[in-house]
């Protein structure tokens, strides 16, 4: 509407820019200015509303809004054009009124479309649980049921095509999952019967049987939407100072344009009121006040595309700067679970599959970590009888007729070679070893990309790790790392991120356990996992729900990009503003042309933060 009126505003006004003083007819003239009136009157009623709302909230409020200047110009130049007209003496500015609105309101509603795009995919995590499921009765039939009555221990019946309710165990079923929304990961997950599931993926291939483990705001995506709603509360401190800075600003605005007007009284009265309306218009703090969110949710939501999650918007600045990354070795820099690595056949005849088989067949009866890492590996398990598990050494049990022992090298294989190594778990019998089984907790298989990306980014990479000084050792030699130390304490981790910071350093902590907990807080910027536990990921500022730990470089970028996208906007706000307030000031810039340059200027600054958008990947 704003649009319409103003083109035909613009089309009444037209004969005054184009023919010299006096050659339209005093009463021709006059009409065209009542037209021009008639055309603005819904303008100010209805286009303008918003704007003037604004501004009486605000001194209602005892407060100075972005609003007031806006709406001052558009107040006083109506009024003085009416009062131009009704008298016929004066000059009218209805098409600087009309086109003021339209541009003010276009660049408004260009922001929400930004606004909009940025947080389009943040606001689907409200729509990704289904409203209702189906779950298994007391009879053992199914019966659907709102999500809000989920608990745990609940079984689901989970047909293909429909999202995970909560997080749980599949019980029953083979199937795959997208967890696009919750990753960024777009290939399907496989989800074998005993897999985990979280809330928010959504079941692709077969209907499953799931136990519920975690619901609502302990779920996933209840920590998920969490992390998000705390972003979006939350405002940066360089946010808080601008505005406070604009408030300063916009009384200084309005000084301004009274000092203006009274200097053209002596000047020349007649341009008087033109001028300070000009002025009020041209330092409207639009695009100011734009800089920074456009950007800011522009990298947010690309973020977010990639499974990286911000607690706090703060996080965008302070990533920028991190030049020192600190990691936690078991389940950060490691898978976090002891897995089998390889097998040593120490009988002939006896393959390693067959060792497995029978290792297995001991170790399902216990749950010692390597006694897990050997199940999981083997195929199947040998029947085993009268199965004893002694403390700190292994476990006794018959296979087959034959007494079989599993456990370290003093209690299963005595008597096994010198030139045997004597490490590892040792299956025997009573004529001696049959294998020895090498457990470890394994690299993450993007750990060294992720390492070596980030010291190709000039940044100084160290690990910290409660775990035996050797293991730390073979570790960093592997990856490799100049600075590695095992056997630390919390409080050795959270006192080696101060003795960076004291240097000069700004730290980012990388973690997912509980005793990374202090060193997550005192650190500039903290990291985890999304699967960390949930101290971890409550100190966090940067959650990787991707599981992908060159994500970190990743966010990196793009926070350095977002920054420098900042910088840029608000220099090139303050720069216009710099620029065209003396114009406007010394009579050079009408109010029209101070309406257009003001809302150029916001489109400009919402374009530059929207670029991050159109490059998720930060090249």
């Amino acid at each position: 509407m704003a649009a319409a009126a103003m083109m035909q505003v613009m089309m009444y006004a037209a004969p005054e820019y184009l023919v010299a003083p006096g050659d339209i007819a005093p009463d021709l003239l006059r009409l065209l200015r009542w037209a021009q009136w008639m055309v603005t009157l819904p303008v100010m009623l209805f286009c303008a509303w918003p704007i003037l709302r604004n501004a009486v909230r605000s001194l209602r409020a005892r407060r100075v809004a972005m609003d007031l200047p806006a709406a001052l110009g558009i107040v006083l130049a109506f009024v003085a054009s009416s009062e131009a007209t009704f008298s016929g003496q004066g000059h009218v500015w209805f098409d600087s009124v009309t086109m003021f609105v339209f541009f003010l309101l276009l660049a408004r509603w260009l922001e929400g479309k930004a606004r909009a795009r940025a947080t389009a995919r943040l606001e689907t995590l409200g729509r990704a649980l289904p409203a209702t499921v189906s779950r298994r009765t007391a009879r053992g039939d199914f019966a659907t049921v709102p999500v809000g009555q989920l608990a745990v221990g609940d079984v689901l019946r989970v047909p293909a095509g429909e999202a995970f309710a909560a997080d749980g165990v599949v019980l029953a079923g083979d199937t795959q999952a997208s967890e696009a929304l919750l990753t960024g990961e777009s290939l399907p997950v496989a989800k074998p019967c005993g897999a985990a599931v979280r809330a928010g993926s959504v079941n692709l291939q077969n209907p499953v049987l799931v136990r519920v483990e975690r619901v609502g705001a302990d779920a996933t995506l209840g920590q998920i939407r969490q992390l998000v709603d705390q972003a979006a509360a939350a405002r940066p401190g360089w946010m808080r100072a601008a505005d406070h800075w604009a408030t300063a600003f916009l009384v200084g605005v309005l000084v301004l344009a009274g000092v203006a007007w009274l200097a053209w009284q002596v000047v020349d009265p007649t341009r008087a009121l033109s001028v300070a309306i000009a002025v009020l218009i041209v330092t409207c703090p639009c695009a100011l006040s734009l800089a920074t969110p456009a950007a800011m949710l522009s990298a947010t939501a690309a973020l977010a595309r990639h499974g990286i999650w911000l607690r706090s918007p703060d996080a965008l600045e302070r990533l920028a700067r991190v030049d020192h990354v600190a990691f936690d070795k078991t389940g950060t820099l490691t898978r976090g679970e002891p897995t089998l690595v390889h097998v040593d056949c120490l009988r002939a005849g006896i393959s390693a599959a067959e060792a497995c088989l029978l290792a297995a067949g001991l170790a399902q009866w216990s749950s010692h970590p390597a006694s897990r890492a050997i199940t999981r590996a083997a195929p199947s398990a040998a029947s085993a009888d009268d199965v004893q598990e002694i403390a700190g050494s292994g476990l006794l049990g018959t296979i087959a007729g034959r007494t079989c022992r599993l456990g370290n090298a003093a209690f299963a294989a005595p008597l096994g070679p010198d030139a045997t190594p004597r490490a590892g778990t040792w299956l025997a019998d009573e004529e001696g070893p049959i294998a020895r089984f090498v457990i470890d907790d394994p690299l993450r298989a993007d750990a060294p990309g992720a390492v070596h990306a980030l010291q190709a980014a000039g940044m100084t990479v160290a690990l910290l790790s409660g775990d035996a000084p050797a293991r730390v050792a073979r570790l960093a030699a592997r990856l490799p790392l100049a600075e590695a130390r095992g056997g630390m304490t919390p409080q050795a981790k959270l006192d080696r991120v101060r003795d960076w910071q004291r240097a000069g350093s700004t730290v980012a902590m990388v973690g997912d356990g509980i005793n990374d907990g202090p060193a997550l807080a005192g650190a500039d910027i903290s990291v985890t996992l999304g699967e960390a536990s949930q101290l971890a990921q409550a100190q966090a500022a940067v959650v990787l729900a991707s599981g992908r730990l060159d994500d970190i470089g990743h966010a990196r970028a793009m926070a350095i990009r977002a920054v420098t996208v900042m910088r840029q906007n608000l220099t090139w706000a303050m720069g216009y503003n710099a620029a065209c307030v003396p114009l406007a000031a010394l009579g050079f810039m009408p109010p029209w042309a101070a309406g257009l340059g003001m809302a150029l200027s916001s489109m400009l600054v919402i374009g530059n933060g929207m670029r991050l958008m159109r490059d998720p990947d930060g090249a």
